[in-house]
């Protein structure tokens, strides 16, 4: 059993995780920004903890993740503004590494995207630039941790029942099936409970390879 915190909590991803993480033992918490949705996350089998990871600082995130044992990135600012971007996928992403070491939480897992990285290749004057460079910042600064960390790199993001099997030799690529939320949230799970995915980049879409068998690979 392991005390996991999702930041991020009443994302579409977190809410299918949660259950996952409930069902085989793991004590689950969820963090939201909005009271009103605390009951949702009891419902998805995980305790709600109301905190607003883009104003909270390393201090205060800290002292939120005392005991537990595991972090899971799953928030994000939803796009849209550019400044609440860098803010939250970048900069209070990177706040919770840092407050995670200053916790003692060792391990670390980052919803990323496929194709993220300083070379993401996508021009400055697109709508997605802001969330492309965020991401690399963040991801890159996890890299540079010393924490166990993990980032998953999903294509584009469907809400298809789940399969449990990805492909993971994807690339991106413009003709990519799409990546069920469902199956991101048993390779986060799987990869919490999986050593061989510590300082791993798990790039995936839906697939044939049974995520176990992926994850044993890597």
């Amino acid at each position: 059993m392991a005390d996991i915190m999702i930041i991020g909590g009443h994302g579409k991803i977190a809410l299918l995780l949660a259950p996952l993480l409930n069902a085989r033992g793991d004590a689950v918490t969820s963090v939201i920004r909005n009271p009103d949705q605390a009951d949702d996350i009891r419902a998805a089998g995980a305790s709600p903890l109301v905190l607003d990871v883009e104003t909270a600082t390393r201090d205060q995130l800290a002292e939120a993740l005392d005991g537990f044992d595991a972090i899971v990135w799953s928030a994000g600012a939803g796009g849209g503004n550019p400044d609440r971007t860098y803010a939250v996928d970048r900069d209070a992403a990177i706040r919770t590494m840092e407050a995670a070491r200053q916790a003692g939480v060792g391990r670390y897992v980052m919803v990323s995207y496929l194709g993220a990285g300083p070379d993401h290749g996508v021009p400055s004057d697109e709508p997605f630039f802001a969330y492309a460079e965020a991401k690399a910042a963040a991801d890159t600064a996890l890299r540079e941790t010393r924490l166990d960390w993990t980032i998953l790199m999903p294509g584009a993001l469907t809400l298809d029942e789940p399969s449990g099997t990805i492909d993971p030799a994807a690339i991106r690529t413009s003709n990519l099936p799409g990546t069920s939320r469902a199956n991101v949230a048993l390779v986060a799970a799987a990869a919490l409970a999986a050593p061989s995915s510590i300082r791993q980049n798990i790039a995936f879409t839906d697939g044939s390879v049974p995520i176990d068998v992926a994850l044993a690979a890597l």
